[in-house]
């Protein structure tokens, strides 16, 4: 059976986004794909934690789409992880809403520097693995499979619908890709990045 996709997206500002709500619409338009603007739903922070949840029981793919704000996420994603993910549901005694169900969960994210700045002696220092360690983390300790992120770098450098167009069709393939079980999981799960090389054989 296809896999359902989730995108919980997270961008405070989404109307003077560049590249993120474009990811999104995109991503909105691949067949088995639920785009869930938490901003938009959200604006003051009043989180529907059952109904979090029930979105989280009933897709197999979790994706953190958001811009890397400060090395981390926007606030209202921090505070969706802290309650909806709970002790008793998400891991812990009696946690196990989520677990040995096959689920993934990856990052989607976009930043202003380019990829050369997220390594070791890049003006950030560390990788972009390495940056988004607490996702992976709380992915394993919730009982999902962490794949490597997809990342748009130097996204203010994109300047129109030329340059945003190879990322769009890059995201949809691997959406689509993920739905379809078409993933080396275990390449995808131990790369730097996601990308179209971790589609098996033909597909790619």
């Amino acid at each position: 059976m296809a896999r359902r996709i989730l995108i919980l997206f997270a961008h405070p500002v989404a109307e003077r986004s560049r590249v993120g709500w474009r990811l999104a619409e995109a991503a909105a338009e691949v067949e088995g794909v639920t785009v869930h603007d938490l901003y938009e739903r959200y604006p003051r922070f009043d989180l529907d934690v059952p109904r979090e949840q029930a979105l989280l029981t009933s897709h197999d793919v979790i994706v953190w789409q958001h811009p890397f704000y400060w090395y981390s996420v926007p606030a209202l994603l921090k505070e969706w992880a802290d309650l909806v993910l709970e002790h008793g549901w998400a891991y812990g005694d009696g946690g196990d809403a989520l677990r040995d169900q096959g689920k993934l969960a990856l990052s989607c994210v976009t930043t202003g520097g380019p990829a050369s700045a997220y390594q070791p002696g890049g003006y950030n220092r560390f990788t972009m693995r390495q940056l988004l360690s607490p996702w992976d983390q709380t992915a394993h300790l919730c009982g999902l499979r962490y794949l490597a992120p997809f990342v748009v770098h130097g996204s203010l450098r994109l300047a129109g619908a030329e340059d945003l167009a190879p990322h769009l069709a890059r995201y949809q393939r691997l959406l689509a890709a993920l739905r379809d079980d078409e993933v080396d999981l275990d390449a995808a799960a131990g790369a730097e990045y996601l990308d179209l090389t971790h589609l098996r054989g033909a597909a790619a």
